[in-house]
């Protein structure tokens, strides 16, 4: 049977990732002095995000490929690698308009294209898709962890096992 809350945020959360790739996609395809390390890291994240979303999309509707412990590590993981990216890129983003030139001009994440104002939009687009992205896999792993799923209830000791007519 398919647990509807884990089908449900692994679609949010693909969403998400799906964003969050042609976001920072885009920014790394744009540049033309190289990025800065936080977008290289964005990027890692996204794909890293990937393979957990694709493995727990395909956990999710075929309980027979479901490793507990391997979902339940690969959501932490990414809960983790999430959360960092999203306090990296709003720490070196800061709170500024991308309206204002000197601060797109100036700033190490924007600067680097040709249309500055552009790239800081992506990036602090980008910069909340993770913060969304990191709330649905701490929710996930909560479930994970927690045995909320139904893949996770299966498997230990056999809870009926044949009764002595049928031995």
């Amino acid at each position: 049977m398919v647990a509807i809350t884990q089908l449900g945020l692994r679609i949010f959360q693909f969403l998400m990732v799906l964003l969050i790739t042609a976001l920072v996609g885009n920014v790394i395809a744009e540049a033309f002095a190289g990025n800065a390390s936080a977008i290289n890291y964005a990027i890692f994240v996204a794909v890293f995000c990937w393979i957990t979303v694709l493995y727990g999309l395909a956990a999710a509707v075929i309980e027979s490929l479901t490793m507990p412990i391997v979902l339940a590590a690969a959501d932490g993981l990414s809960a983790l690698f999430t959360f960092i990216a999203g306090v990296v890129l709003a720490a070196k983003l800061g709170v500024h308009s991308c309206g204002n030139n000197s601060y797109v001009t100036s700033n190490s994440l924007t600067n680097g294209s040709n249309n500055p104002t552009k790239r800081c939009h992506e990036l602090q687009a980008s910069c909340a898709f993770f913060w969304f992205l990191f709330a649905a896999f701490c929710a996930t792993a909560v479930l994970s962890f927690t045995g909320g799923s139904s893949s996770m209830r299966r498997g230990g000791l056999r809870k009926g096992g044949p009764s002595m007519s049928q031995v």
